[in-house]
């Protein structure tokens, strides 16, 4: 999940620093052109608070919590075998210790397997979530766009400095909120 994060992070930083200069330009342009307005939303804060990220992100924590605990399971049987072949190693027969050596070798290996495949699952319907969010996003900042007649609305992630009078990312949290069931 961080992995896929921090790529949208990684190119959302850049693409702020090509529209900080693309926005210098429209400054400039602006004092020939007449009023352009413009508004500036920053898409992590977003994430971080509205309901329907939050709520987006419950679900897959519930999605997922039955295996998680089909995995810890797995993890206290190992213990559980482990701790018998440590404390009993020496006093059982070769073949139940051999046995017990079997059986927590394959439970191993299927807790490995459990938590690859968990991850792989995990991070496949982080990305799927995270689109639906940003399309969600997408849309309520078109509606805001048209409602205020902005021209310009961009999506940052950090920059150096930016006006209070034009974030809208309050806004776009509060519109989004609205329409969330």
């Amino acid at each position: 999940m961080n992995h896929q994060w921090c790529d949208a992070n990684l190119f959302l930083k850049r693409l702020t620093n090509v529209l900080t200069l693309m926005i210098c330009f429209l400054a400039v342009a602006s004092v020939f052109a007449g009023d352009i307005k413009i508004g500036v939303v920053h898409t992590e804060k977003i994430l971080r608070e509205s309901l329907f990220a939050l709520q987006s992100q419950k679900r897959l924590d519930q999605e997922f919590i039955p295996r998680d605990e089909e995995i810890k399971q797995m993890a206290a049987e190992a213990r559980v075998l482990q701790d018998k072949l440590e404390k009993n190693g020496s006093t059982i027969e070769l073949i139940e210790r051999q046995n017990l050596e079997r059986n927590l070798a394959n439970l191993s290996r299927k807790y490995q397997r459990a938590q690859k495949q968990l991850r792989e699952d995990l991070s496949a319907r982080q990305n799927e979530e995270y689109n639906i969010i940003l399309e969600r996003i997408n849309s309520v900042i078109s509606k805001l766009a048209e409602a205020e007649k902005f021209d310009l609305i961009l999506q940052l992630q950090d920059s150096v400095y930016r006006s209070q009078r034009i974030d809208i990312t309050d806004k776009v949290i509060k519109l989004l909120d609205s329409e969330t069931p």
